[in-house]
This record gives C-alpha cells, structure tokens and sequence, in this order.
C-alpha cells in the first residue's frame, strides 16, 4: 500500500522543513541553482526537503506567496516561512540558512 502524495500546502504545513524552488524552465540562474540545490540536499539529507515548483505551470502557488522573480527560494516549517530569498543562493550559504533556522523534532 503506498501513502496518498502530499498535496503542496500539506508539504509545507508539516513539521519537517520543506525549501520550494519557484522556478522556470527558461531562467538561466535557475537552471545554475539545480547542481546547487543537490549538493545542498546531499549535505543535509533528511534534514529538510527540497521542492521545486514550475511558476508557468503552478501559477496559483507562485501568486500566492507573491513571488515575483525566478528563481524564489523559501524555506517553510510549519506552515510559516522561515526566510525566502530572490536569486541565486550559493550552496554554503543555503545550508548555513537552513540550519540556522530550521527546528528539528527529536
């Protein structure tokens, strides 16, 4: 039996931290932060979650959380956003914000 997909809000609601990726296709620092955001996820492992959401083809996701240029990073815990930054964000700095902000349920 395998569990029902999270829907976007259940994700970013839930107590493990989730970074989304507004992003598009055609954006050039986006397709830089790919390679930046797995080496994040590989330091992190199940620390946090990482997303990514197509802004062309999730046009109510990105509108609701009034994100204006891609690519968009926001880290969500709990339904609150943590910190959201516009631009690309270096691998080191990413991880240093995430671990800086996030709380981890033991």
């Amino acid at each position: 039996m395998s569990a029902k997909p999270m829907t976007f809000n259940e994700l970013i609601n839930s107590d493990q931290p989730v970074l989304v990726d507004f992003f598009a296709t055609w954006c050039g620092p986006c397709q830089m932060m790919q390679p930046i955001l797995q080496d994040t996820a590989r330091q992190l492992g199940d620390k946090v979650k990482i997303v990514k959401v197509d802004v062309d083809k999730n046009p109510y996701a990105s509108s609701s959380f009034q994100v204006r240029g891609v690519p968009t990073l926001i880290l969500f815990q709990g339904g609150k956003v943590l910190w959201r930054q516009s631009g690309v964000v270096p691998a080191h700095q990413l991880v240093k914000v995430i671990e800086d902000n996030v709380t981890v349920k033991a």
